[in-house]
């Protein structure tokens, strides 16, 4: 089985992602970038799941193509972003418009844009506010549905553990979630990772985040309008967004490739790294 590029110790590697940050009116944007200022290179934009932050992606570098470059932003709150003051009536958008901004300021036409499980979300969001802001997408692990009444639930009960427990509640809640049965038994390097990434997170960035995935909008529409290749990763073990999601995403889609990958739970990028990172380069090799 493939090692994780997150084993214990493993730190980035500032060659390959240096962070930037980028200030837009009220708010300082954190990112990672594979190469600052090539204004030439194919960009791949990955967006992160919650509650972790851009850190998830570092292992994805060596899945890019000669010449492309990979940007991973912070969202809102989370890692080295700040969350805008007053971040009143939070909505999905504001991520989106964030990250739009961020692309526009860096003079970026036409990525493609990815994200997983919420950064899908954001990606959704975005396509709905540009819909032709992106030459091909990547949707990992998430859906394109809006809250049932009783997930809406379930996000109420998180953020009481947010209140009780701050960061390290939500970990504890979350882990057996996140990551598939095989990822749990058989890769003690990733779990310990996970949860470190998520106790760096504030609770307002982990507060916001649950707001605005609770009041998010149904995206069927959105996506079924896209006309740019599109790839789909889901995880055969994955308990959040079950292949079934996947799958309805894939028939809405005039230009989709579903991808189901074995032994993976809901953070396929780092539970498979090699099998997500060869579908990931096989994908952007083709446009």
């Amino acid at each position: 089985m493939p090692r994780s590029p997150f084993a214990a110790g493993k730190r980035y590697d500032p060659r390959a992602m240096a962070r930037q940050y980028v200030h837009l009116d009220s708010r300082t944007l954190a990112y990672f970038d594979s190469a600052p200022g090539d204004h030439e290179a194919p960009v791949l934009v990955l967006i992160h799941a919650f509650p972790l932050g851009a850190g998830m992606w570092e292992g994805q570098v060596k899945a890019l193509p000669e010449g492309w470059r990979l940007i991973a932003p912070d969202l809102r709150g989370f890692g080295g972003s700040t969350i805008a003051e007053p971040d009143d009536n939070p909505s999905i958008d504001d991520y989106a418009t964030d990250v739009i901004d961020m692309l526009h300021h860096l003079g970026i036409e036409r990525p493609v844009v990815g994200g997983l499980s919420m950064g899908g979300y954001v990606a959704m969001a975005m396509l709905r506010r540009a819909p032709v802001i992106a030459r091909g997408v990547i949707l990992a692990n998430t859906r394109a549905g809006a809250d049932s009444s009783e997930g809406r639930a379930n996000r109420r009960g998180m953020l009481a553990v947010l209140d009780r427990e701050g960061a390290s509640g939500v970990a504890r809640e979350m882990m057996p979630k996140l990551l598939g049965t095989t990822t749990l038994d058989t890769r003690p390097d990733v779990e310990p990772f996970v949860r470190r990434l998520i106790k760096q997170q504030s609770p307002g960035a982990v507060r916001g985040a649950v707001q605005r995935m609770m009041s998010r909008p149904d995206s069927m529409s959105t996506i079924a309008a896209l006309m740019v290749p599109t790839l789909i990763i889901a995880g055969d073990e994955d308990v959040l967004t079950p292949q079934d999601d996947a799958g309805k995403m894939a028939a809405a889609l005039p230009m989709a490739e579903l991808v189901v990958l074995p032994r993976t739970g809901h953070l396929s990028n780092l539970e498979q790294p090699q099998l997500f990172n060869d579908t990931l380069r096989a994908f952007l090799s083709r446009l």
